[in-house]
């Protein structure tokens, strides 16, 4: 499909989450997903502000960049909260330069080298981040830059208009709602990671599949695995969806025990 359709068909589905049960993280994971699959980049994450105004990871289009997106959130110091705090997209950021020590270790550990930061903003509001990952420094063309942060707006744009929102107060609450459910999520899916023998990646995958096949939200099937639902395991592990792999790959950010 040509780049221009692809683009075409990516609005059409973030324009679909406009529903009444629309699904915060679900479409969080698809807006990564999609920016890998149309940009020049390895790997892309979200972040969201909390109700104290702090960072944290909301999605991402790999564990490798979750675990980075959680470590600039526990150091608070990085291109993304620099992108953060200004609105403004810091783009080319090399993750070995001495301006962010502390995230050299850690970006190394997960493959990383370069680092492009879009703000999720609607007017002076900042919401949160859009992240995009390099393997190696690479300059994010002006083409993928206006790209990207053309989602990275039209996906700020969705969030408010589907809340209806209209004062920071509500904003903040939603939001946090929406990490709460994150939390929840990541639970979850260590529990069946361990469980099922399988990597964090592929837990994921089998959580959200489940969730859409049956129509439900990701956020309420999450929270029945970490309340021990011990037929909704079964299920999981007898439908076929996540098979037993021979390496498990699960990891702990960078920087924790």
């Amino acid at each position: 499909m040509m780049r221009e359709q692809q683009l075409a068909a990516v609005f059409v589905e973030l324009a679909d989450t406009l529903v009444d049960d629309f699904d915060v993280i679900d479409f969080l994971h698809t807006l990564a997903h999609r920016c890998v699959e149309l940009l020049d980049v390895h790997a892309a994450g979200i972040m969201l502000g909390d109700h104290h105004g702090r960072l944290r990871s909301a999605a991402a289009s790999s564990e490798h960049a979750r675990l980075l997106d959680l470590f600039e959130c526990q150091t608070e110091a990085g291109p993304s909260a620099d992108c953060f705090r200004s609105g403004e997209p810091v783009i080319n950021a090399d993750l070995e330069s001495a301006r962010w020590p502390r995230l050299d270790e850690a970006a190394r550990e997960v493959g990383f080298a370069s680092l492009h930061a879009l703000p999720l903003r609607l007017r002076g509001e900042v919401i949160g981040v859009l992240n995009l990952f390099h393997r190696e420094r690479r300059t994010l063309s002006d083409t993928d830059m206006h790209v990207g942060q053309a989602l990275a707006d039209v996906s700020t744009i969705s969030i408010l208009s589907q809340r209806s929102l209209r004062e920071s107060e509500i904003l903040a609450s939603q939001l946090q709602n929406a990490l709460t459910s994150r939390t929840t999520i990541e639970q979850a899916k260590g529990m069946l990671s361990a469980r099922l023998d399988i990597p964090m990646d592929e837990a994921f995958t089998t959580l959200r599949d489940h969730a859409r096949a049956h129509r439900e939200q990701l956020s309420a099937l999450a929270r029945r695995i970490t309340e021990g639902d011990e037929a909704l395991f079964s299920e999981l592990a007898g439908s076929g969806a996540a098979q037993p792999s021979a390496t498990n790959t699960r990891a702990q950010p960078p920087g924790t025990d």
